[in-house]
C-alpha cells in the first residue's frame, strides 16, 4: 500500500491511498467466507461454499463492495500513521478507482491543523493582578468557618439581614394561583439566596405570622421572565449565633490549639488560593495575547461545527434552568446578530489557542507518563464532585482518555508559553511561575508542578 499527500490549501489535505489487487486478496477472501455463511446452497454446509459457487448465487459485485468496505477503514488508519496526519473531521473519502484485479485507488480529503507562525515568546508582556492577602480576605474565612459552626436561636423580632426564616410562597398571576409556584416551610436565609428578586426587601421588617405580596419574575417553568404577584408569609424567625474566636473555636474547627494558628493557616490557604489566580490569570492574558497575533487560517467547517456545537450547550444549560432565549438576550443586553458574533469570534480564538498548543507539543516533543494523567483524571474527578471510580468509568466507557491526554500536553505547552513570557504584577514585581506547584505552594525545579492550564478556551 502506497499513501501520498497533497496540500489543497492551508487546512486542506487530499490523501491518496493506492492498494494493488493482491493486497486486497484477503479481504476478498474473508468476503466470500460471509456472505458464504449467508446463503444456503444444497450440498454445502455454511461458510463452506466455493467462491465460484457464491459468483453464481449473489453475483461477484457484491462480493467486491463487502470486502472493500470492510478494507477501507483499515487502510486509512493505516495511511494517516503513513502520512502522520491528525484529521480534525470526518474525511470525504472517494473510491475513485476499482476495478475487479486492478489496482485500487482511495482518495479522501480531509481538515487538518495549518502550521502557524508563532511570535517571539520573549516578547510578550502581560500585567496580572496582585497577589496580596488583605484583612478583610482573611476575615471573610474565618467568618465562613464561624458560620459553618454557627447556631440559629428563635426571635421575637422583626425579620433582619442574616436571619434564618421558614417561609411560605403562593405566586399568582392575574388573580390565579400558580399551581408549579406554592411551597410552605421554605428555609431561607435573609441575604444570602437568590430565590427571587425583590424577595429580601419584602421579608426584611415582617415579624413571625405576617404576609406580604410583591412583584416579580420567575426564573424557571412556563411562565419564566414574566411578572407575577409573590405573597410571602414568615413562619419562624431564628438569629445566626457565631461561635467566639477563641481557643476553644480553633480546637473545634481545625487541628489547632489556638486562633493565632488557625489564622495563619487560612493567610496560608488565602495566599496559596491568590498564587493560583495569578496563574490562572497569566495563562489566560499569555494565550490571548498569542493569538491576537496570529492571523490563522481555519478549516470553516470545523468552525461550523463548533459554532452549532457551543449553542446547543447554552440553549440546552437555559432550558435546564428556565430561561427562555430572549431573556437570556436581554439579560445580557445583546441582540441575536451580537450574540451569533459573540460566539463566533470565542470560537475563532478558542480554535486558534488549540492549535498554537498542539503545534508547541509537536514541535517540542511534549510526552506524558501513566502517573501524570492518573493525577489528572483524579483531578478532574475532584472538581466534577464524582466518585473518582465512577469517573475513571465513565471516561472509560465513552474514549474520553484521548481528550484527557490532550489536556495534560496543552497544560504543559501553555505552562512554556508563560515561563517564557514576561508576567509582572501590578506592583510591578516579575512573577515566576515555574516552581508554582498545583497546590499553590512553590517547589525546586525537580519537583515542580506544572499546574496544568485546562482551560485553553478563549
Amino acid at each position: 500500500m502506497k499513501s501520498t499527500t497533497e496540500t489543497l490549501s492551508p487546512t486542506r489535505v487530499k490523501l491518496t491511498i493506492e492498494v494493488p489487487f493482491e493486497e486486497f486478496k484477503p479481504s476478498l477472501d474473508a468476503a466470500y467466507k460471509t456472505i458464504g455463511s449467508q446463503i444456503t446452497i444444497p450440498g454445502f454446509r455454511k461458510g463452506k461454499v466455493p467462491a465460484a459457487i457464491v459468483d453464481q448465487r449473489v453475483g461477484r459485485g457484491p462480493v467486491l463492495d463487502e470486502a472493500i468496505n470492510a478494507a477501507l477503514p483499515g487502510w486509512y488508519s493505516q495511511a494517516l500513521q503513513d502520512t502522520n496526519l491528525q484529521p480534525l473531521s470526518q474525511p470525504e473519502i472517494d473510491l475513485s478507482k476499482f476495478e475487479d484485479g486492478e489496482p485500487i485507488e482511495i482518495t479522501a480529503e480531509l481538515d487538518v491543523r495549518p502550521e502557524l507562525t508563532l511570535p517571539d515568546i520573549s516578547t510578550i508582556e502581560v500585567t496580572v493582578e496582585d497577589a496580596e492577602v488583605s484583612d478583610d480576605d482573611v476575615t471573610e474565612q474565618l467568618t465562613a468557618l464561624q458560620e459553618r459552626f454557627a447556631t440559629f436561636a428563635e426571635v421575637d423580632r422583626a425579620v433582619a439581614e442574616g436571619d434564618f426564616l421558614t417561609i411560605d410562597l403562593s405566586a399568582a398571576q392575574n388573580g390565579e394561583e400558580i399551581p408549579e409556584a406554592q411551597a410552605k416551610g421554605m428555609p431561607y436565609t435573609v441575604g444570602k439566596a437568590t430565590m427571587l428578586e425583590g424577595l429580601d426587601e419584602a421579608v426584611i421588617g415582617l415579624s413571625a405570622g405576617e404576609t406580604k405580596t410583591f412583584t416579580t419574575q420567575l426564573v424557571g417553568g412556563e411562565l419564566a421572565g414574566q411578572d407575577v404577584d409573590v405573597t410571602v408569609t414568615v413562619g419562624d424567625v431564628k438569629e445566626q449565633q457565631l461561635p467566639e474566636l477563641d481557643e476553644e473555636f480553633a480546637q473545634t474547627a481545625s487541628e489547632f490549639d489556638t486562633i493565632d494558628e488557625l489564622k495563619a493557616d487560612l493567610t496560608e490557604r488565602v495566599t496559596r488560593g491568590k498564587r493560583m489566580e495569578q496563574a490562572n490569570e497569566a495563562r489566560d492574558l499569555v494565550l490571548d495575547e498569542i493569538v491576537s497575533k496570529i492571523d490563522a487560517p481555519l478549516p470553516e467547517t470545523l468552525v461550523a461545527e463548533e459554532i452549532t456545537s457551543r449553542r446547543q450547550q447554552i440553549e440546552q444549560q437555559l432550558a435546564m434552568a428556565g430561561v427562555p432565549f430572549q431573556q437570556y438576550l436581554d439579560d445580557e443586553e445583546q441582540t441575536v446578530d451580537e450574540f451569533e458574533a459573540e460566539l463566533e469570534k470565542r470560537v475563532r480564538d478558542s480554535l486558534v489557542a488549540q492549535f498554537v498548543l498542539d503545534q508547541i507539543v509537536a514541535d517540542q516533543e511534549f510526552g506524558i507518563d501513566d502517573n501524570e494523567l492518573s493525577q489528572h483524571i483524579m483531578r478532574r474527578a475532584q472538581q466534577s464532585g464524582e466518585d473518582p471510580n465512577s469517573y475513571i468509568q465513565h471516561i472509560m466507557e465513552h474514549n474520553h482518555v484521548p481528550e484527557m491526554v490532550s489536556e495534560v500536553l496543552r497544560g504543559k505547552a501553555l505552562a512554556s508559553l508563560v515561563e517564557g513570557a514576561k508576567v509582572t504584577d501590578k506592583s510591578g514585581n516579575v512573577i515566576e511561575l515555574s516552581k508554582l506547584r498545583a497546590d499553590g505552594t512553590f517547589g525546586s525545579d525537580d519537583d515542580a508542578d506544572d499546574a496544568e492550564g485546562d482551560d485553553t478556551d478563549s
